[in-house]
């Protein structure tokens, strides 16, 4: 078992990453009130699994349908109500057992039912273990932009179990592996290159491959989170991709590409501003093409996206300030800074009207 701490004074907490569900602390697991929300899919295979690391005597649980479509106000809403109507106090443990749609809102009642109750992690999707479930963003999607109703508040602890990466379709695994490739790209060309000698070892899911993959992003991010929590600085560099990959998804109908397609696009597409701004030459965005093709994942837009099908969202982007969109792009191979001088001219001249 590997161990990662995220270090936030009274609000610290461990993730424990390993081939099996053990490591859950002894106090939480002996809460009194457990509800565990999941999706019909993850349940099936895992909440038997999740319902027997607590010892109450009834480990109740709310399934949502699967899928980002659902990761709305209204579900949130049903995951309220049913708290509600089963008279949970402000001592229950709300699990989340599931993917980043799970996470997200999960968290996001966590941070508001009775003004705040205890959240766990149990994060089931790649995407999910590297990325959304360490850190405490928490949020539900709105039709005019991703991820902008939400609070911060973090886990108590995060459980990853690499053993289930084994049961997830390879779409969601390529997905998640476009949120690995963005930490090498914000800044560890050491592990870009790791990554591209260990290709073969990750798709065929060598345990140890992936324990060592997943603790280097934890990492990575928990020291992040623990220099800058709420994103005034530091951490908008865990955008990147974000801005053109939120509005992909916002655009077409969330759940049409998944998060991390997107995000793959995206990167690509702040790669090439960078390019034009000669700040990463074209054999280095070609590097960047070639890995996220190793893992299937796209390096276009959608082919219907015209320039101008980006604008309306990024303008509403939550790094938007004073006005200003901000974008981070690369600022040499493998490193990244956020921007604010990207204009509506430049997005034109280097994408065009068109953006294939």
């Amino acid at each position: 078992m590997q161990k990662v701490e995220v270090q936030l004074g009274e609000r610290s907490y461990s993730i424990y990453i390993s081939d099996n569900f053990n490591g859950l602390d002894a106090g939480i697991a002996a809460c009194k009130q457990v509800v565990i929300v999941s999706n019909p899919t993850v349940a099936a295979l895992y909440l038997s699994q999740a319902q027997a690391l607590f010892s109450a005597a009834n480990v109740q649980h709310f399934l949502l349908p699967d899928g980002e479509a659902f990761k709305t106000l209204s579900s949130f809403e049903q995951v309220l109500s049913f708290l509600l109507e089963q008279r949970m106090s402000r001592d229950v443990l709300l699990v989340a057992l599931g993917g980043g749609v799970i996470g997200d809102l999960t968290g996001f009642v966590a941070a508001c039912y009775q003004r705040g109750v205890s959240f766990l992690q149990i994060p089931t999707t790649l995407l999910s273990q590297v990325d959304s479930s360490v850190g405490g963003k928490t949020a539900v999607n709105h039709p005019l932009g991703k991820n902008m109703i939400g609070a911060f508040k973090q886990p108590v602890q995060v459980l990853i179990n690499t053993a289930v990466l084994a049961s997830l379709p390879s779409r969601e695994f390529a997905a998640g592996m476009a949120e690995v490739i963005k930490y090498a790209l914000i800044s560890d060309a050491g592990f870009f290159r790791w990554l591209q000698q260990h290709q073969q070892l990750i798709q065929q899911l060598d345990p140890d491959t992936l324990a060592q993959m997943i603790q280097h992003c934890c990492r990575m991010k928990a020291d992040i989170v623990s220099r800058d929590e709420t994103e005034q600085g530091e951490r908008a560099l865990l955008n990147l991709g974000h801005t053109f990959g939120h509005a992909i998804e916002a655009h077409l109908g969330y759940g049409e590409w998944l998060h991390g397609e997107a995000v793959a696009a995206g990167m690509v597409m702040a790669s090439e501003l960078a390019v034009s701004r000669g700040w990463l030459t074209t054999t280095e965005l070609e590097e960047t093409k070639a890995l996220l093709r190793a893992f299937s994942l796209p390096v276009t837009a959608p082919e219907n996206m015209r320039i101008t099908d980006f604008l309306p969202y990024m303008k509403t982007d939550k790094k938007v300030k004073h006005g200003t969109m901000r974008f981070v792009l690369p600022t040499a191979f493998c490193q990244s800074a956020v921007v604010d001088d990207v204009t509506e001219t430049e997005l034109t001249e280097v994408f065009g009207h068109g953006y294939n």
